[in-house]
């Protein structure tokens, strides 16, 4: 099956396409289940307002339009509902309640700051010293023990600022990748930035050193294309591309999640 579980909407302020777009683009582009996992709220404990995500407010008209087109589609596409969210221990009881109320269909684990985007910046864009490549394996763990989520995403977003591959990069792969292959949790190898590296002539992620390190401690991938735009899902040659790789690495390719709602 071509699934995709990592799709993004506007309300996350940073993405372009209606829902509806989001939705033919991915039958367009021979998706059999799309997955729709937008960057998670938070009722801050504060008064933070965040410019990457949607607000609680909002929550409600996400869920019923997504409702609203998977039915309008239920002949042509399997549309799943969930939330791209960080582990922020001190709201996770929150984020408890809201699966629950809107019986969403998964989370998936999006490292992106350290406990909480209130007091730390983004891991992917400050992570040029070595104590914040340590927090990012210190949540990155943390959050994948808890249980809740169905993959890591972007696993290697560190590598999106920090300058090289090092020694001190190995050592928190490593780390990452046991982790993950204890917890038997898959890494999501990310397809989001492909266009931008391949236009730049760039590697960041997904990083093949991290990858090599991923295939080597026995991980499990899935692929996950981060649509931003819905004409991301019309072009299959960057996920195409994606398995071939995996599969030179040796490593198992998962194209199915397990859902809150089967448990």
């Amino acid at each position: 099956m071509r699934t995709n579980y990592h799709t993004h909407t506007t309300r996350c302020q940073h993405a372009t396409g209606s829902d509806e777009e989001f939705v033919v683009s991915a039958i367009k582009g021979g998706y059999q289940e799309l997955g729709f996992s937008d960057h998670t709220p938070w009722k801050y404990g504060t008064n933070y307002v965040s410019y990457i995500r949607m607000t609680p407010e909002e929550l409600p008209e996400y869920v019923e339009s997504l409702r609203s087109l998977r039915e309008k589609y239920k002949n042509q596409i399997s549309i799943k509902i969930g939330l791209e969210c960080e582990y922020f221990p001190e709201y996770l009881h929150w984020l408890k309640e809201v699966i629950k109320e809107y019986r969403l269909d998964y989370i998936i684990f999006g490292n992106h700051f350290f406990h909480t985007d209130e007091k730390f910046p983004y891991f992917g864009r400050y992570t040029d010293t070595l104590d914040m490549l340590e927090l990012y394996e210190e949540s990155a763990i943390e959050g994948m023990e808890y249980g809740l989520f169905a993959y890591l995403a972007h696993p290697d977003l560190f590598m999106r600022s920090y300058p090289e591959f090092d020694r001190h990069c190995k050592l928190i792969s490593r780390h990452i990748c046991r982790a993950a292959a204890r917890f038997k949790l898959p890494l999501e190898y990310n397809i989001g930035y492909e266009d931008y590296n391949e236009a730049n002539g760039i590697t960041n992620i997904p990083h093949p050193e991290f990858w090599k390190i991923a295939a080597n401690e026995g991980c499990t991938a899935i692929i996950g294309v981060d649509a931003h735009n819905n004409q991301y899902l019309e072009t299959p040659v960057y996920y195409d591309r994606a398995r071939q790789k995996l599969t030179e690495l040796g490593m198992k390719i998962v194209d199915k999640i397990p859902f809150l709602t089967e448990k």
